[in-house]
């Protein structure tokens, strides 16, 4: 899996969290794709730079989507497994990921920032909100922090690590489970890779609700380096 480290002098990435990235690594296609499709349902041909742009313009003040699904654009991120989750949603896009059948886990995972640490908010189920003190803020962080390690060395163990250290209890001949099974144990703030390739008219619909300030911090951070990265 790739390192946060391995694209830190990339301009084509942005480092999110505490381990994972985001990178505008290809794309087919640009404003003269957009206008040429629009063109194309009356045959005119290519016109002015001045005018291709305020036909775009026109497109998307009034909705007119098709032709900006003429551009695709394929972005490389490293990101927490429960932001991946809420990010497959958007069911429009092509995705290869990291496997964890084929390859081992890397022990990586989401620790957040004190100042992301707060209560559940009363007025939204899905979000958090309030006060919280200091002390209770970094007794959180240690208690994640301790169950991003535990469950590592289960997982560990259970593939057939240093069992001397475990607390599991096997037998002589154990020599691990299964990749697939073994990976039931960890946790969703592991981070997980992929490729995520989409085109530009749902790339607008991804940006447009997951940069949302009701969208959760850890995926709208992914989405605004994403904007900027466009």
């Amino acid at each position: 899996m790739t390192k946060q480290t391995d694209i830190l002098d990339d301009e084509k990435y942005r480092s999110i969290l505490n381990e994972g990235f985001v990178g505008l690594i290809d794309y087919m296609g640009d404003d003269s794709s957009i206008v040429q499709a629009a063109r194309v349902s009356y045959g005119a041909g290519t016109k002015k730079v001045s005018e291709d742009r305020g036909l775009i313009r026109y497109l998307m003040r009034h909705y007119h989507t098709t032709p900006s699904e003429m551009v695709t654009l394929k972005f490389h991120a490293k990101m927490p497994i429960f932001v991946a989750r809420q990010w497959i949603r958007h069911r429009t896009a092509s995705v290869n990921e990291y496997s964890g059948r084929y390859s081992i886990m890397v022990d990586e995972f989401y620790v957040p920032e004190l100042e992301h640490i707060l209560p559940q908010s009363t007025t939204n189920k899905q979000g958090r909100d309030g006060e919280m003190s200091m002390a209770d803020k970094i007794a959180v962080r240690d208690e994640i922090i301790k169950s991003n390690i535990e469950c590592y060395n289960r997982y560990q163990n259970l593939l057939g690590g240093d069992l001397e250290k475990s607390s599991m209890v096997f037998s002589d001949s154990f020599e691990g489970i299964s990749r697939e099974m073994a990976r039931g144990v960890l946790s969703v703030n592991n981070y997980t890779e992929w490729y995520w390739k989409i085109d530009l008219h749902n790339l607008f619909h991804f940006l447009a609700l997951r940069m949302d300030s009701h969208a959760q911090y850890e995926i709208r951070v992914f989405a605004d380096a994403m904007y900027d990265l466009i």
